[in-house]
């Protein structure tokens, strides 16, 4: 895996006011390479790669990025195979709808639907905590990952993509889910990389190395 070269631009971390986003900027800091917190539309364009992390609400999330108007330049960045890694919510984002507190519109860019885990007694929800992941395809940013890994989960719904074709892990609570997507430079991850210790570190370290 390639270097940064010296003409690449910092990681842009989106800030629509969901979820702890200076942990992840603390986290790219401690594997050396730095990431701006920004809602600058402009500064999105120009970044040379795009982080989408977040909890919350989805129908929240959505307003807030429509009120400050990310949608366009998110959406333009996954189009154009700018790099781009999603974050829990903002995994979830990425699809067409959500069933979280009625029907809501996503960004559309996967196709597919967010829904709220449906279990047996003895599972929680939210399903928290660490669990172990199944590794379908390896993309790039899990290199150095090995096959039954431990990440940290926080979360109540979780997505289902209308094609299997771009799950890259998955994780099994009570059934196995979709808990990592990919497709070309867009990654994705229902867990936290940056509460993941070592290896959510490794997978951050990726993908601030993918060449540019």
């Amino acid at each position: 895996m390639r270097q940064r070269g010296k003409g690449c631009k910092m990681i842009a971390i989106v800030d629509y006011q969901m979820g702890n986003l200076r942990s992840v900027q603390k986290a790219f800091e401690k594997v050396g390479h730095p990431a701006v917190i920004t809602s600058d539309p402009k500064q999105l364009q120009d970044a040379e790669r795009i982080v989408l992390p977040g909890v919350g609400a989805f129908r929240d999330a959505m307003r807030e990025l429509q009120d400050r108007q990310l949608i366009e330049p998110i959406q333009q960045a996954v189009q154009t195979n700018k790099p781009f890694l999603g974050i829990c919510l903002g995994l979830q984002l990425l699809f067409d709808v959500s069933f979280e507190d009625g029907e809501h519109r996503g960004l559309g860019i996967l196709p597919g639907r967010v829904v709220r885990f449906s279990l047996p007694r003895g599972f929680k929800v939210p399903h928290m905590g660490w669990n172990e992941v199944q590794i379908r395809r390896p993309a790039p940013i899990l290199n150095g990952i090995d096959q039954g890994s431990h990440f940290y989960f926080v979360h109540s719904y979780y997505v289902e993509p209308s094609s299997d074709q771009v799950i890259a892990i998955e994780t099994d609570y009570h059934r196995p889910f979709c808990s990592m997507v990919w497709r070309d430079r867009l990654f994705a991850t229902q867990f936290h990389p940056e509460k993941s210790q070592q290896l959510g570190l490794r997978v951050l370290k990726n993908f601030a190395e993918l060449e540019c």
